[in-house]
């Protein structure tokens, strides 16, 4: 009775697989945690404009981007035209966007739990739009930046002249709250992490794969 062997992968070809998954899983991990971490460290630290800007902007935007963005341009061999984008990437660039806010409001309740302060404050301007912003003022005359946003306190009923009271950010880089927020936002971020990581490592390692077929088509046509 004959037996089907398995032949064993060439050296070559696992050394090649483990390496491009430690490159791509790092590169995943680099963007998750920079957008979660940078994030979270502009209000916790805190971090004033245009530090804080800079940082959120990265945590938001370059970070997320960087994950499908570095994985394309290491392709040497392919083409810029001819290059395609794994669709696994789709989770990591959402996964991180979603970190860079939820981390900036996890920041938000460190910051506020560390130096924020309760105070009456009377709503000086109202803007309104899809969401309602609320411009506040302390009751010793001091303006309150940011402003109150729409799901901290500047509701449709609330009004030019109306006081409210407010838990704000001396340093003014922490959102005001008009309720401490108690939201646990570890496990979810965790999750986001998990998958942000995992699926960047797939599609890293997809776009590496192209790659080296390209190069090995080409040396048949050769």
């Amino acid at each position: 009775m004959s037996r089907t062997e398995v032949q064993p992968e060439p050296a070559d070809e696992v050394s090649w697989r483990r390496n491009v998954v430690i490159r791509w899983s790092l590169c995943a991990l680099a963007c998750a945690s920079g957008s979660a971490g940078l994030a979270w460290l502009v209000p916790a630290a805190p971090l004033r404009n245009p530090f804080g800007g800079a940082a959120l902007l990265f945590a938001w935007i370059v970070l997320p981007l960087a994950t499908v963005l570095v994985p394309l341009l290491w392709l040497r061999r392919i083409p810029l035209r001819q290059r395609k984008v794994a669709w696994q990437f789709i989770v990591p660039v959402v996964a991180g966007v979603v970190l860079g806010v939820l981390g900036k409001q996890a920041g938000d309740q460190v910051g506020l739990a560390d130096r924020g302060r309760w105070s009456e404050a009377v709503v000086v301007h109202k803007e309104e739009g899809k969401t309602d912003k609320c411009m506040v003022r302390a009751s010793g005359g001091r303006e309150i930046w940011p402003s109150l946003s729409e799901g901290e306190g500047c509701r449709e009923w609330v009004s030019e002249g109306d006081t409210l009271r407010v838990r704000y950010d001396p340093e003014g880089v922490a959102s005001p709250v008009e309720h401490v927020d108690t939201t646990p936002y570890g496990e979810l971020l965790a999750y986001l992490f998990v998958a942000a990581v995992v699926m960047g490592t797939w599609g890293g390692v997809r776009q590496s794969r192209w790659d080296r077929e390209y190069e090995a088509t080409g040396d048949e046509r050769g």
